[in-house]
């Protein structure tokens, strides 16, 4: 039997995800994404699924604790992107030129 790698994440992230050839799953919050976990559990195909962070910390408790305890499949929760502070273009720059001249510049 040959199984498959699902992932539930949210809903803007399923396109990613097919651009790599995995088949995601969109769950817009927890009572989705238990909804399809349960859906997945039940059939033969699915033998790892990716559930994103945050959905699977907001799961019942007895729907993690029963997927915990099973071989087939194995759910694994994965870090969902971050909104970080984006250097500004300038320090890019500086960041840039010490690395190709070897030493950090100062622009004025």
């Amino acid at each position: 039997m040959t199984h498959t790698l699902r992932v539930i994440c949210r809903p803007g992230l399923c396109d990613g995800f097919a651009l790599a050839g995995v088949h995601g799953l969109g769950a817009a919050d927890a009572v989705e994404a238990a909804a399809v976990l349960r859906g997945l559990i039940g059939q033969p195909e699915p033998g790892v699924i990716f559930v994103e962070e945050s959905l699977y910390g907001a799961l019942p408790e007895t729907l993690r604790d029963a997927v915990e305890h099973r071989a087939v499949p194995v759910v694994i929760p994965f870090p969902g992107p971050r909104a970080e502070a984006r250097p500004s273009a300038e320090s890019e720059l500086v960041e840039m030129l010490r690395a190709a001249i070897g030493y950090r510049v100062r622009l004025r």
